[in-house]
Formats: C-alpha cells, sequence, structure tokens
C-alpha cells in the first residue's frame, strides 16, 4: 500500500510517497503530521521512495528515490530510507530553488536577526547549528541559507539536523532531556548519521522571516583554544561566495545579493576546540549593523 504524505518545508510544499512504514513513522517524527489542507497547495517536490527490484526483496532489500522522473541516487539499503529521504530533498532543493541565493550554511535566529554559519565539509556546521538550537536560538536550517535577494531577508527551512559519528553523541551529552535524536544509521555514505528533530517551536515559526545580522565561518579543530576573528567585507564575500550553491548560475543577481548581504552583517572566522568556548562567544556578538 502507497501513502501519500504532503509537508510543508519552509517556503516549499513536497508530496512524498512510500509504501515503507517505517519511513512513514520516522517522517511523521521528524514533521509531524501531514498537512491536510492540500487541495489548492502546489507541490514543488513530488518524491518517491520505493522498494527496489522484487528479487532483491529477500537478500538485499533496496530503498530508491525518485523525484519526478528522475533518479539522482543509486538505491540505498532499504533501513536507509529517512537518509535517502533527506538527501534526496536536498538535492531538490540545491537543483531547484532558484528563486533564493543558497548558501551552504547553518542559520538560527535570536532577537530577530539571524546568525550564518557557512562551513565546508568537516567544519563542524551541523554539530554548532544543532547545539545553538538546542540553546535557545531558532533553527532556521541546517544545510541551506536561503536569501530572498528582494527583501534581503532569510527563509526558514528548518528541517532535520544529520548529526555524524562522533557528533551524535556530543549533542546527546550537551542536552540529554532537549535533543530528541532519531535512530543512528550505521555505515552510510558519510558515516553513522542520526538526525536531530527540529525544535517545535522553530517547525511553528517556518513561516517567519529574518533579517541576517552576523555571518561567522566555523572552524572545529580538536584541542584548539577559541580564535574569534573579524573579517573585512572583501575577504567574507570571497568566502561566502565559495559556500553558495547557486551563486555563479544567478550572475549579476548573485553578486548583488551577496554583496547586500555582507554589508549588512558582522563577519567572523571562529576557530575553537569546544562547544562549551564557541556557544558563548557567539551569543556575546556585538550588535548588527545598523
Amino acid at each position: 500500500m502507497r501513502s501519500r504524505l504532503i509537508y510543508r518545508l519552509g517556503p516549499f510544499t513536497a508530496r512524498i510517497e512510500t509504501p515503507l512504514r517505517g519511513l512513514r513513522r520516522l517522517v511523521s517524527w521528524c514533521y509531524g503530521e501531514p498537512s491536510r489542507d492540500t487541495a489548492d497547495r502546489l507541490v514543488q517536490f513530488d518524491v518517491r521512495i520505493h522498494h527496489g527490484p522484487v528479487h532483491r526483496r529477500l537478500w538485499a532489500p533496496q530503498a530508491i528515490f525518485r523525484a519526478d522522473t528522475q533518479t539522482p541516487f543509486a538505491p540505498f539499503p532499504k533501513d536507509h530510507a529517512f537518509p535517502l529521504l533527506e538527501w534526496g530533498l536536498n538535492w531538490c532543493i540545491a537543483t531547484r530553488a532558484h528563486q533564493f541565493l543558497m548558501l551552504h550554511a547553518g542559520v538560527l535566529e535570536r532577537d530577530g536577526h539571524a546568525l550564518i554559519l557557512p562551513g565546508l565539509p568537516g567544519s563542524g556546521k551541523s554539530t554548532l547549528t544543532a547545539a545553538l538550537a538546542l540553546s535557545g536560538w531558532r533553527l532556521l536550517s541546517d544545510e541551506f541559507g536561503l536569501l530572498d535577494w528582494r527583501s534581503g531577508l532569510l527563509q526558514p527551512l528548518p528541517r532535520g539536523i544529520p548529526l555524524k559519528n562522533r557528533s551524535i553523541d556530543v549533542i546527546r551529552e550537551l542536552a540529554p532531556r532537549r535533543a530528541d535524536i532519531g535512530p543512528t544509521f550505521p555505515k552510510t555514505r558519510k558515516g553513522d548519521v542520526a538526525h536531530l528533530r527540529p525544535p517545535s517551536e522553530s517547525r511553528a515559526r517556518q513561516h517567519e522571516l529574518a533579517r541576517p545580522g552576523w555571518i561567522v565561518f566555523p572552524r572545529y579543530r580538536a584541542g584548539s583554544r577559541l580564535r574569534l576573528t573579524e573579517l573585512n567585507e572583501s575577504l567574507a564575500f570571497i568566502r561566502l561566495s565559495q559556500n553558495a550553491f547557486n551563486y555563479h548560475l544567478l550572475g549579476a543577481t548573485g553578486f548583488e545579493a551577496l554583496k547586500g548581504l555582507i554589508q549588512g552583517c558582522r563577519c567572523w572566522s571562529a576557530e575553537y576546540g569546544d562547544l562549551e568556548s564557541i556557544i558563548p562567544a557567539l551569543e556575546r556578538l556585538p550588535p548588527p549593523q545598523p
């Protein structure tokens, strides 16, 4: 039996079809009950997770992701269907949401202003984003900073935060009562992965845009002392352009959007060796530029 679930993900509507009961349970755990008001809703992402070939179902069951008529990934093991869905939705956004300047960044908000954390793989971005989301900041996104270049505001996209390997235990130990972490999927293509459920308040406020205030480029190094260095606009621009999915595709529009973002924010690089030092430092950042 197939089931079609409609979910609002920030500015997008996704229709998820799957016969996999375990996947349906995890989607409901992460995102709550599906939408019931679907009659006039435009669906941007129509995706399916279905069984692999019949001959593999007994000895090596698979899950296959499809978006419309495309199959962008090789099959995953069936018990990895949830991370496959999450990565598939990332692919949908990265390849289609060009009405935004898309930054590869964690984004959180406090007191009306957003903190942007651009980061390359291995920088500790997801771990730091999860820690801040559990420390009173509103989660806008872990993966995509969606900048509306018309208004200069950031669109929330609160989804599960994929924690990898050692980060899973780090976040559990940081907030054992507040961290709602799902099952661990071992030996994925990115190692062991478990997802932190987005806080319910962040989900409830996913239509509230935020004004950018700070940009911090985090870099985790085990054993390192905290070093927070303010960046000039030129260096911040170069580094942020390297963390944008579609900057070059947008041409002059992307340039102007990125320039306006940099000029409206205070920018730093941050090297740190533990969450206990970086979180208070980020909370003490000077007020955003007027």
